[in-house]
């Protein structure tokens, strides 16, 4: 909180923030069509809403659920084919659930979803503010999904405009030209991202319908023409894998930042060109709302190599500075 007023939703901050899931969910009672299980015990404190929060595109978003169970399910086009996962913590127990010909592979995968491979204990807090927000979200760690485009087309969706375009862009497309997950799914109500054919194939007035400008349009159909390419970027170093996905055009170092943040994990890769979160951590660490990217930089120099961990923690002290101007007014396309 920043006095008496909840942060204002900035991209940057949902991102920062934790989803709801309510705590200590009991096991979800046996579906009609049971998936694969797998039980994971992570080592210390785990918070999901924490972890998988920053999958969440939106609370809208047709790829991402949590139940009042305690359930955190997704959707994911998985190199296997689609899959539904479903995944719930019991004291310091995690239950993962699948469905679909990607069950397999979201189950091998749910450890480094989990934040298996992160390191928090590596993670020196420089400033008191850094070190408050640490102490009282024990259970963050950086999840990593092994998958590039899942994450890559909605930061490209978001580039440039208000959050509430974004999410309803991703929401209207993958509704539109996805297909609905295997399994329970949620009650049915969750949907697998379309394939890259799928996007290549959409027609431009489509786009235009969700509200993309040709732009942002054009950077996701170069991105799914070489997507194979795209997704070997999973298995390289978060540095290796920014630089193979900013050869495509469109794409720069705020999306690339955004994207292996999630498929990786990467605790460095630091979001620069934002129009918030230059301010945000500058009022945080040293009074100063006017920060830019260089500035920003600078106060996290302490924490290099765990930059994009620090910025995370400073977004969720909810330290922010207040208000001095409109929000960023929503465009319409429609009128162009």
């Amino acid at each position: 909180m920043a006095g008496r007023f909840a942060p204002r939703p900035t991209r940057t901050t949902v991102r920062g923030g934790h989803v709801g899931v309510p705590a200590g969910g009991a096991v979800p009672r046996q579906s009609a069509a049971p998936g694969r299980v797998r039980t994971v015990v992570p080592e210390g404190p785990l918070d999901l809403g924490l972890v998988l929060g920053p999958l969440r595109r939106g609370p809208g978003d047709p790829t991402f659920r949590a139940t009042p169970d305690g359930s955190v399910w997704r959707a994911s086009l998985t190199p296997a084919g689609p899959g539904t996962l479903r995944v719930c913590a019991k004291g310091s127990v995690v239950r993962g659930e699948a469905w679909g010909p990607g069950a397999e592979w979201l189950l091998e995968q749910l450890p480094d979803l989990l934040g298996a491979a992160d390191e928090p204990d590596a993670f020196a807090p420089r400033h008191q503010l850094v070190a408050l927000a640490r102490h009282r979200r024990p259970g963050l760690r950086l999840t990593r999904t092994g998958l590039v485009l899942e994450s890559l087309i909605p930061s490209v969706l978001e580039q440039k405009v208000t959050t509430l375009e974004a999410y309803q862009a991703w929401r209207l497309l993958v509704r539109k030209y996805g297909e609905p997950a295997p399994g329970p799914a949620a009650g049915g109500r969750l949907w697998v991202m379309p394939a890259p054919r799928t996007w290549a194939l959409i027609p431009s007035w489509e786009w235009h319908r969700a509200g993309v400008d040709n732009k942002r349009a054009s950077t996701i159909l170069r991105a799914v023409r070489v997507a194979a390419r795209l997704e070997e970027a999973a298995r390289m170093e978060p540095a290796a894998a920014q630089a193979r996905l900013e050869l495509v055009p469109g794409i720069g170092p705020w999306t690339s930042a955004e994207t292996v943040q999630r498929s990786h994990g990467a605790p460095d890769a630091v979001t620069v060109g934002d129009l918030h979160l230059p301010g945000i951590v500058g009022w945080a660490l040293a009074g100063d709302r006017d920060a830019d990217d260089d500035v920003m930089l600078e106060l996290l120099e302490p924490y290099a190599g765990q930059r994009h961990r620090a910025a995370r923690l400073i977004l969720l002290s909810g330290r922010t500075p207040p208000r001095r101007a409109p929000r960023m007014p929503k465009g319409d396309i429609g009128r162009l």
